[in-house]
């Protein structure tokens, strides 16, 4: 029988996750090799430049630029505060006098002869990077940032939006439910809600305004997508929206019940502490949204594909356009080489949609198999 391979979500209860948390630029690394650390432990430390701001002293106090530098009350490189004058010269035959105010803390940066202008950098602005993960130090990249190492369970979603957090699992409904208010019970306060086929706008939200930090789920709206991000997505990067909650879809788009494996193994893991990143990229260097669920005893293991050999009657799901999240059954397996709207010849599958949805011949390599 034909037959085809193709790496799929990661799905494991057992794996070893690697996390490098790195700085933007050179700083200061406050945790040591093998120490143990929390998802919110602070690892590394820098500071960003401040913004300069432009002070025309020359035109406000109304003298040629060359004497601007004589009027300053306060010397360069001095530290200064909003509202603190900065220089002061009188005018009109010695009658007036005009002064020229700090708009802002800072530093005062120099003063040009030449323009007149008085350059005031403000304060540095702090730049932590957190471990994001339970788990242990594993590497120390010196002034940068370090490598986490943690053990546990690790899920792989097909989209999400929002950054990286964490919180505590609870399982909210089964895998084949819809989700409403009436679900969103109890204290939910740094909860990751988990379970269901469909999400709506409004019950995300309702579960961001409960506490929730974020929501595992089967399914989810492109329409309702747009209404959540308040624009269309366009190229599929994501993970720097700050929706105050992060979302990740373990099937796709519309209502999908989320895989049995899938729900079965968060079910597990209810009332454990989880890693959420809501980060996708769907073009070259792929990144999916996650979940790790480390667990103190760790285990053996690296993280594995849940791939497999596709066959007639397996089932699959697509992840390219225009069929982005379609569930269904591989129905033929033509052995001739197909050639797409783009002219390229490619290897193809016929798949049957579920829930009616008719079938597509399909690229092989725009699909991946789904565990029942």
């Amino acid at each position: 029988m034909a037959h085809s391979y193709t790496p799929g979500l990661r799905v494991t209860g057992h794996a070893v996750v690697r996390r490098e948390r790195r700085l933007p630029l050179k700083g200061e690394v406050l945790v040591h090799l093998g120490q143990q650390v929390e998802p919110d432990t602070v690892v590394a430390r820098t500071e960003l430049p401040g913004n300069v701001l432009s002070v025309p002293l020359a035109g406000r106090l109304a003298m040629e630029p060359q004497r601007a530098i004589a009027a300053l009350v306060q010397p360069v490189g001095a530290r200064v505060t909003r509202g603190e004058m900065l220089a002061s010269a009188r005018g009109l035959f010695g009658l007036v006098r005009t002064t020229v105010e700090a708009p802002a803390d800072g530093v005062i940066e120099s003063v040009s002869a030449v323009t007149g202008q008085l350059l005031l950098r403000e304060p540095p602005i702090p730049v932590e990077v957190a471990a994001y993960v339970r788990g242990r130090v594993a590497e120390v990249i010196a002034d940068e940032g370090v490598v986490i190492e943690a053990q546990g369970a690790f899920l792989q979603g097909i989209f999400g939006v929002g950054g990286e957090t964490s919180g505590t699992l609870r399982v909210v409904c089964g895998p084949d439910d819809a989700w409403n208010a009436g679900r969103l019970r109890g204290d939910l306060s740094g909860c990751v809600l988990v379970g269901g086929a469909h999400i709506d706008c409004e019950t995300l939200l309702a579960a961001r305004d409960a506490g929730a930090v974020a929501v595992v789920v089967g399914g989810f709206d492109d329409s309702d997508l747009r209404r959540l991000l308040g624009r269309d997505l366009g190229v599929a990067i994501t993970g720097s929206e700050e929706l105050g909650i992060t979302l990740v879809l373990t099937e796709g788009f519309g209502r999908i019940p989320m895989a049995e494996r899938t729900w079965k193994l968060l079910q597990q893991h209810e009332g454990d502490r989880a890693s959420v990143s809501g980060a996708t990229q769907i073009r070259a260097g792929v990144l999916r949204p996650e979940i790790i669920v480390p667990h103190p005893e760790g285990a053996a293991g690296v993280v594995g594909a849940a791939g497999g050999s596709l066959e007639i009657g397996a089932a699959v799901r697509v992840i390219r356009q225009p069929y982005f999240g379609f569930l269904g059954t591989v129905v033929a397996l033509p052995q001739e080489l197909h050639a797409l709207e783009t002219e390229a010849r490619v290897r193809v599958l016929v798949v049957e949609f579920a829930e009616g949805q008719g079938r597509a011949t399909v690229p092989r390599a725009n699909v991946e198999p789904v565990s029942e």
